[in-house]
């Protein structure tokens, strides 16, 4: 980029298509009149806030998502259960052991490690604590230390993988 160059301002469909698709809930109507004015609010907004964000995520192989989906679905599902499981209770043969774990990571782009903060701490039972830059290590405090190598494992070989190939 040229000294002086302004950044090319692209409008991200996903984000046009969920402002609109916004706009038609709020107004609880499908009117022509409504998706036309939500359109309009939709672009505007997209290309008012493209400015704030300098950085723009690259997808490289953005056919694993559904695969990513998929698998993060299934697994807040799975921890819902077993978090219930412990909050009623129903889990009385072991102690419960809460504690911190650290992964190592090799994903290095910002995008990738915003979607792994979100699914991560979406998923009940752990909780994004931190990730060091520098060493790429991320800390996260997990309800149930009972799995931690599955946890690790489970971290790098089904978010991290998939991950990198989408933005890596």
């Amino acid at each position: 980029m040229k000294l002086g160059a302004r950044p090319v301002r692209r409008l991200p469909p996903v984000l046009v298509v969920g402002l609109l698709a916004l706009w038609l809930l709020l107004n609880r109507s499908l009117s022509a009149g409504h998706v036309a004015l939500g359109l309009v609010v939709a672009v505007g907004v997209a290309w008012a806030s493209s400015g704030l964000r300098p950085l723009q995520p690259r997808l490289r192989r953005a056919h694993f998502a559904g695969e990513l989906l998929l698998r993060v679905l299934r697994d807040i599902l799975r921890s819902n259960f077993n978090v219930a499981r412990i909050v009623l209770g129903f889990r009385r043969d072991k102690e419960l052991e809460a504690g911190f774990v650290q992964i190592p990571l090799v994903l290095k782009d910002p995008h990738g490690l915003a979607v792994l903060a979100c699914i991560i701490t979406a998923t009940p039972g752990t909780v994004w604590v931190g990730h060091d830059v520098e060493t790429s290590v991320l800390t996260l405090h997990v309800l149930d230390l009972e799995g931690r190598d599955a946890l690790i494992a489970e971290v790098k070989g089904h978010y991290e993988r998939l991950l990198r190939e989408i933005f890596e």
